[in-house]
């Protein structure tokens, strides 16, 4: 093969590299998606085995959360040092031990603790992803190999639910996490045949930067994870503590942009004074790189918001269990796959900023068909059309902006670059599952509290026996349970229910139609994508200096 210069540069291929590769670094990334998907699925055989409540076993996921966005930054620096096969190998390893311990668990703090420890070990093992693949791809096949990974996450909850579904049917949760320690074994042994990545000579880890990333992301990631739960404004009752009334979580998001602005000015002074900073800034020295990041974040808030919405429809609306949530989501994921290994093919005729744009385009008219089509029949065709529309451009999305990010900066890179994608993917699930919640409740609250204005069968006494200060997104059968208590005739329960149904379905067409417009605002970046094709140089780089090269017209 020809020397190695991006997804956009211009390679004649002479020989093609073993796809075996590929298949341990996408091993080792679906070893820690299907971690993140099997929490969900066992919680209920979890709660009942180990007498715990939900909110403990949902707390291991927000733990691991935390510890990978938290300390992926440091990851990359820690490849860096020691050399990136091998921390590769050790993450693998300290994942699949949390993993065989998490089966092993007694009680719900033993989760927790494996799942943070887990998290640790994927921080690390993100960045060397990308290094992996820029070591032993170039050309097309790096292209399509960013796109196997993109997609990764989608596969992995195509594959989650049908194998531990079964585990947990005919055995225990606790196999659905020993299986992980089985494919972790098979994952170490195999990456003695990844080609060895040298260590970066000279490489230091800024210990106060990591500091200063580590607190911004992980109170950013809180305050953003918990707007719903805690308020969006004022303190809810379940909030930790109250600000003189306000909730503490949008408190967090503020301040840690704070520390967020002060990492940024603290690498700066790192490099001005010729020392190495923790995340190295020349990945978002140009337009193209911050619109590819600006760009992922926009389209990964929308697929956390998506698959945020789906299960809360089918489930407390339908009533439906969450064997019919897996299946409904299969066409969206299916699509979300497919279009991140096929879009390469489109990359040798449009240009990034082209099919960015179409992209984000086709996220906005899959949303919008969402809106109008949905009904209390999640199985309607044309919802299901709006799912696999939705699903194709975010999968598109996803393959292309990671692509433009790897192409835009030298291999040398290729750490740094894999721990901004982790931490931009982590930001975006807090930020588009809180955008969703806060969208629907805050439409539910306008809806319902419009629909008791003046109505004649729901007197102001019967008001005041319901809190209708603390309005959620709950199932008919749990407002009977609450009408009740009150002194509701029949026919007031009847018209609660009728207002309940109503007002739901109108929150959720309402919330999809609001993410489409953000769909639409993801064009604004996707402009700033460069504008060339695949077999075209999309930058000019050396050492010292980057300077894009934009190319003439689409």
């Amino acid at each position: 093969m020809t020397s190695k210069t991006g997804p956009y540069a211009n390679v004649e291929v002479t020989e093609r590299t073993s796809w075996l590769p590929l298949m341990i670094i996408l091993l080792a990334q679906l070893q820690m998606a299907i971690n993140v998907s099997a929490l969900p699925i066992s919680i209920g055989a979890i709660v009942d085995e180990l007498n715990t409540s939900p909110t403990s076993v949902s707390t291991a996921l927000v733990v691991y959360s935390l510890a990978v966005a938290g300390f992926v930054i440091l990851g990359a620096r820690l490849g860096k040092l020691i050399g990136s096969r091998l921390v590769f190998q050790i993450g693998v390893l300290v994942h699949g031990f949390s993993m065989g311990a998490a089966a092993l668990s007694t009680t719900a703090n033993d989760l927790i603790q494996y799942q943070g420890l887990a998290g640790l070990a994927a921080a690390a093992l993100v960045p060397t992803l990308v290094v992996l693949i820029v070591t032993h791809y170039e050309g097309e096949q790096q292209t399509q190999s960013l796109g196997v990974i993109g997609g990764a996450q989608a596969l992995a909850s195509l594959l989650a639910f049908p194998i531990i579904g079964v585990l947990i049917s005919l055995a225990s949760w606790r196999y659905a996490f020993g299986l992980l320690v089985f494919v972790a074994a098979v994952v170490f042994i195999l990456s003695f045949r990844l080609g060895p990545v040298p260590r970066q000579r000279g490489t230091v880890i800024d210990w106060i930067g990591a500091v200063i990333a580590a607190t911004a992301i992980i109170l950013i990631s809180l305050g953003f994870n918990n707007l719903n739960e805690w308020g969006l404004l004022l303190a809810s009752n379940r909030a930790p503590f109250s600000i003189l009334g306000l909730s503490p979580a949008p408190a967090m998001v503020v301040l840690g942009l704070v520390f967020g602005r002060g990492f940024l000015d603290w690498s700066q002074t790192r490099i001005e004074g010729n020392k190495a900073p923790l995340l190295e800034l020349e990945v978002l020295d140009s337009r193209q790189e911050r619109a590819a990041v600006l760009s992922m974040l926009i389209v990964a808030a929308l697929g956390a918001g998506i698959t945020f919405l789906i299960p809360l429809y089918i489930q407390i609306v339908q009533g439906g269990s969450s064997l019919r949530t897996s299946v409904a989501v299969v066409p969206y994921m299916l699509a979300v796959f497919s279009a991140s290994i096929l879009v390469v093919r489109v990359f040798l005729r449009w240009t990034a900023r082209r099919i960015g744009s179409i992209s984000f385009l086709l996220v906005a008219a899959g949303l919008v068909i969402l809106a109008f089509a949905i009904v209390n029949d999640w199985g309607n065709l044309f919802v299901i059309l709006g799912l696999i529309v939705t699903g194709i451009g975010e999968g598109a999305l996803l393959t292309l902006l990671f692509a433009v990010m790897v192409s835009a900066s030298p291999p040398e890179l290729a750490g740094d670059v894999g721990a901004l994608r982790g931490t931009t993917n982590n930001l975006a699930t807090g930020l588009g599952t809180a955008i969703a919640g806060a969208l629907l409740i805050g439409m539910l609250g306008v809806l319902i509290h419009t629909n008791l204005i003046d109505n004649p069968l729901i007197p102001r006494e019967l008001k005041r026996q319901v809190n209708l200060n603390n309005i959620d997104f709950i199932s008919n059968d749990q407002l009977l349970e609450v009408m009740q208590s009150t002194t509701a005739t029949p026919e007031q329960v009847n018209e609660a229910v009728r207002i309940n149904t109503s007002t739901r379905l109108l929150a959720l067409k309402v919330t999809f139609l609001v993410m489409a417009g953000m769909a639409l605002i993801g064009f604004i970046p996707a402009r700033d994508l460069p504008n060339t094709r695949a077999g075209e140089s999309s930058y000019e780089k050396s050492y010292e200096k980057k300077k894009a090269v934009v190319g003439d017209g689409d």
